[in-house]
């Protein structure tokens, strides 16, 4: 053998297997990615739930962190890694229903107008949820308590960004430059906690997704 080639067939073999007999690795599954979201969610979900659990059988001064944690079987240190505090766990429970909320508006006709498809999309949301339990005594612990109503307007403020940017799409505009879609949000979003709220105190008889829908169109704020 010639020395250049001796020299190729060294850097040939330096260079290691061609693609060919070493294929790449497929990527990891992304269903692995889901199911572990899905898993924090649930779990989530499970200390918002023990904490409202606990608030109706101590009262809302009797819970502390630690008792929501071995409610939901989980140490407090799991506990920690979600959540800053009880009042944040409480109001994190109503996820579910602002998320149903963005996909109804997001399911709604696109020439409908967007005053209309908010309406519609909030009262969906409470004829799933008001007549829940948790929905029920979530409202009633913030009225009742400073800290979780804090909370509630924080929770909020990040639902109105998110519905911002759903609303934004509906009407082609840019959340970073028009105020419109923030501010048909959170005068959607603040109409609907007032009215629950009032038909929670009063015990009002009228189903609550008809009140909803009485008081946002009396707010009504188009484009």
């Amino acid at each position: 053998m010639s020395t250049r080639a001796a020299r190729t067939t060294a850097q040939r073999e330096d260079a290691g297997p061609t693609p060919a007999e070493h294929p790449a690795q497929p990527p990891a599954e992304p269903r692995n990615a889901g199911l572990r979201e899905r898993k924090k969610q649930a779990t989530r979900t499970a200390l918002g739930l023990a904490a409202l659990r606990l608030a109706a059988e101590r009262g809302w001064a009797a819970v502390r962190v630690e008792d929501i944690a071995a409610e939901a079987s989980v140490s407090a240190r799991t506990f920690n890694n979600y959540f800053s505090s009880k009042e944040e766990a409480v109001m994190a429970s109503g996820t579910e229903r602002a998320e149903r909320v963005r996909a109804a508006l997001a399911a709604r006709p696109p020439e409908e107008p967007l005053w209309d498809a908010l309406t519609h999309a909030f009262a969906t949301a409470l004829e799933h949820s008001a007549v829940d339990p948790s929905t029920l005594l979530r409202a009633r612990l913030a009225l009742a308590h400073a800290q979780l109503a804090a909370e509630q307007v924080r929770f909020e403020a990040g639902m109105a960004a998110t519905l911002a940017t759903e609303i934004a799409r509906r009407t082609g505009t840019d959340p970073e430059r028009d105020l419109y879609p923030l501010l048909a949000a959170t005068v959607a979003l603040t109409t609907t906690r007032l009215t629950f709220e009032h038909w929670v105190r009063t015990g009002s008889r009228t189903p609550v997704a008809e009140a909803v829908r009485r008081e946002l169109r009396r707010v009504r704020v188009d484009p």
